[in-house]
C-alpha cells in the first residue's frame, strides 16, 4: 500500500509569527503534501506578547509542539508526520525530539545553537548577548525588549537561549543523537547561522546514519527567490524540492548519497573545542 503524502508542521524563527510561513505551506501543498505552521507564541494576533507577567520557557514551547504532532498523529494515524523547524523552531524541534514520541522525520533550516565558539572568531556578538545583554535586559524589564534581537522575548526563554550562547548546553535534553530521518539544510553566506555552526549542530545531535545534509548555494537560488535566513521561506521552491527528494530516498529505504552527507571526521567534537 502506497504511503500517504506526508504533513509537514512548520515551526517558526525566533519573533516571527505562522502567518509568515504562508507561502511555504503553500508550497508544499501544491506538490500534493499538506503542511501548517505551528503558532509562535507571543507572535499571533491572538498571542499576548511576552512581558514582565507572562513568560515561558522552551521547554513550554516544545511541549507545544509535542501536543501539535501528538493532534496530527491522531487525525491521520498513517500519515508520516514531519517537523520543519527554522533558525529557534529548528532548535525547538530537535528538543522535540529529543524529549517526546518523536515525529517521523526532521527538517532543518538554517538552524544551529547559538554557542558562540561554533561561530568564526568565536562569535563575540553572542558573546556579549548572551553574558551582558540578555541578562541585564531580562533582569530590569522582565522581558527582552525591543529593539533587542528576538524581542519582544519572554525572560525564560531568553535566558536560556543567553545560556546556550555562552556554554552551549541546551535547555532540553540532548544527550542522545536523534535516531529519526533528519535533513539539515544550511544557507549559504548566512550570518545568523554560518555553515560550520549548522555542522557542528547536526554532528552534535544527530545520528550520522539518520543525517543527511544540504548547503543551499546562491548558485541555486532561482530568479525572484532567495536564501537569505528569513526571507527564503517566502520563495521556498528549491527547499521544498530538496524536501520532496530527501523523503522520497527515506521513504524508499536507500541511504543519502555520500556528497549529500555531513563530513563528521572535520566537525565532530565536543561543544567546547572552539572554533
Amino acid at each position: 500500500m502506497t504511503q500517504p503524502a506526508p504533513l509537514v508542521l512548520v515551526s517558526s524563527a525566533m519573533g516571527i509569527g505562522s502567518r509568515y510561513y504562508r507561502p511555504l505551506a503553500e508550497a508544499f501543498r501544491a506538490r500534493g503534501w499538506d503542511a501548517r505552521a505551528l503558532p509562535r507564541r507571543g507572535f499571533e494576533p491572538d498571542s499576548p506578547p511576552a512581558s514582565r507577567g507572562h513568560d515561558w520557557s522552551y521547554g513550554d514551547e516544545v511541549d507545544e509542539m509535542a501536543r501539535a504532532v501528538a493532534a496530527a498523529r491522531a487525525e491521520a494515524p498513517d500519515r508520516p508526520v514531519i517537523l520543519l523547524g527554522h533558525s529557534l523552531g529548528a532548535q525547538l524541534a530537535v528538543g522535540h525530539q529529543h524529549s517526546h514520541p518523536p515525529a517521523d522525520g526532521l527538517v532543518t533550516v538554517g538552524g544551529c545553537l547559538p554557542f558562540h565558539r561554533d561561530y568564526p572568531r568565536g562569535g563575540p556578538h553572542l558573546l556579549i548577548m548572551g553574558s551582558l545583554i540578555v541578562p541585564v535586559l531580562t533582569g530590569l524589564f522582565g522581558f527582552l525588549p525591543k529593539p533587542a534581537f528576538g524581542g519582544p522575548g519572554a525572560r525564560t526563554l531568553m535566558r536560556e537561549w543567553a545560556r546556550m550562547a555562552r556554554t552551549g548546553r541546551t535547555p532540553f535534553p540532548s544527550a542522545t543523537p536523534i535516531t529519526t530521518p533528519s535533513l539539515v539544510v544550511a544557507l549559504e553566506g548566512d550570518r545568523l547561522a554560518p555553515e560550520i555552526a549548522v555542522k557542528r549542530f547536526a554532528a552534535r545531535l544527530v545520528a550520522p546514519q539518520s543525517l543527511t545534509t544540504w548547503l543551499y548555494r546562491d548558485a541555486d537560488v532561482p530568479p525572484g527567490a532567495s536564501n537569505d535566513h528569513t526571507s527564503w521561506a517566502r520563495h521556498p521552491g528549491p527547499v521544498v524540492d530538496r524536501v520532496l527528494t530527501w523523503w522520497t530516498t527515506v521513504a524508499e529505504g536507500r541511504r543519502p548519497s555520500a556528497a549529500a552527507r555531513l563530513d563528521h571526521a572535520a566537525t565532530s567534537g565536543d561543544p567546547r573545542d572552539g572554533a
